[in-house]
């Protein structure tokens, strides 16, 4: 208990001592102009070519059990590179690529897997996207793109920027499909987006993966088994991933130029959005009946609403959505993914600046996920701040998360967690 008090102890202690830090050196320096310019580089002299840069990293102090006395974790969450270029208004061109999860127990000994020990499997740097797209209307109503895309349909929250959450990560669930049919989130495909008006919509047809998570060989399944193995198993009876996402934008629009969607604007736009979305994936999951396989189709939809506005000084941020999970009957992978239904809530206020250092904003979450495959549901509480130093470019995060898993009869304990992050983006 000693130990865990001053694991806990340790976390909070760290966004003080950097705090004090930057204000003696602010006090010896002066204050400094945090102020920004997108990495661009132009290529014709008015500024419409150009090729955009954008690198960040995500750094966590991390319990994630505070009634135990693992001590805390360091974790590379996220380290990436992208950039897009633009030369044309009739077509762009993305990559992006990086590394998600770096522990000190899954690190490889010289960053290539280059070691007979089977426990080492260490993230490496894969590509995250990589596509074109082409302008096909002359105005914002057609767009079609191809490659690995992450133009997902189902929810805001499926295609969330990884740069400007408003809580610490995102929704798991909300990514529904990640790792099951895609690669991170991440599918090869085609895609159509545009907007008519203040509608704006994304629809993609893609190809499944065939080696998934929890997928596997019909040999290796036993009777009346379920698992994501419709590519592996059935071949090219699984059909393709279909999905989409429609939207109406009430107030403000939205930059429909990427997918990465904004977690909050801290009081710079005035957004309310409704959406709905869906995915749909013939015999994607496999069941076993009298020895044989059985595919089952695969159909997810949600419906949820954005608000986020200026209030006074300061900013209000509100985000709920539903989901209703359908993989096949009883289908689970774990807590994670499972046939049933989840709700997602989240609430956050931006204080007006009292300080010249840098602006906070508290926010609250609530998560539920019930399951076919369980007896009871689970959910997730999550408190949390966020202190910006230069908005969502340089920004403290802590959070403390309480989650009680989905069982059956009995209820186990809570799993209490606090975990610190560090955030830079250029």
């Amino acid at each position: 208990m000693k130990a865990t008090l001053r694991n806990y102890q340790l976390i909070l202690l760290i966004p003080l001592l950097i705090s004090r830090a930057y204000g003696q050196e602010s006090e010896v320096k002066g204050e400094e102009d945090h102020s920004y310019q997108p990495l661009i580089l132009k290529l014709d002299d008015e500024g419409k070519k150009y090729i955009r840069f954008i690198t960040w990293h995500q750094i966590w102090a991390s319990e994630e059990n505070l009634s135990e006395d693992p001590g805390v974790r360091m974790v590379l969450r996220r380290s990436r590179f992208l950039t897009y270029a633009q030369i044309s208004s009739r077509f762009m061109i993305l990559t992006h690529f990086g590394l998600n999860t770096l522990t000190g127990s899954n690190a490889d000994p010289i960053g290539n897997r280059n070691t007979s020990d089977e426990t080492i499997n260490g993230p490496q740097l894969f590509m995250h996207g990589a596509w074109t797209e082409f302008r096909v209307s002359a105005g914002e109503e057609l767009f079609i793109g191809a490659g690995l895309h992450y133009w997902n349909g189902l929810s805001r929250l499926t295609s969330a920027s990884t740069l400007n959450f408003m809580t610490q990560d995102n929704y798991r669930q909300a990514w529904a499909t990640l790792g099951l049919s895609d690669q991170f989130a991440r599918h090869l495909g085609v895609y159509a987006k545009g907007t008519l008006g203040k509608f704006h919509y994304t629809i993609a047809f893609n190809e499944p993966i065939e080696n998934a998570l929890g997928s596997a060989d019909i040999a290796d399944l036993s009777e009346g088994s379920i698992s994501y193995s419709g590519r592996r198993i059935l071949g090219d009876e699984a059909g393709l991933v279909t999905e989409g996402y429609f939207e109406y934008q009430f107030l403000d629009q939205e930059s429909k130029k990427l997918p990465y969607r904004v977690g909050t604007y801290l009081g710079k736009k005035k957004v309310f959005n409704i959406g709905a979305g869906f995915l749909s994936h013939a015999n994607g999951t496999v069941r076993i009946e009298d020895g044989l396989p059985q595919g089952e189709d695969v159909f997810h939809y949600a419906v949820d609403a954005f608000y986020d506005a200026p209030v006074g000084e300061g900013a209000i941020n509100a985000y709920a959505s539903y989901y209703n999970f359908d993989y096949g009957p009883d289908y689970s992978l774990g807590t994670t993914y499972g046939t049933g239904t989840s709700f997602y809530g989240q609430l956050g206020y931006l204080f007006p600046a009292f300080s010249e250092k840098g602006r906070l904003m508290p926010y609250a979450a609530y998560s539920n996920r019930d399951y076919e495959a369980f007896d009871n549901p689970g959910n997730t509480i999550q408190l949390g701040a966020n202190w910006f130093i230069n908005g969502h470019h340089a920004k403290i995060t802590l959070e403390f998360r309480s989650t009680l898993l989905n069982h059956g009869q009995q209820e186990p304990d809570r799993i209490n967690g606090l975990v610190l992050q560090t955030h830079i983006f250029l």
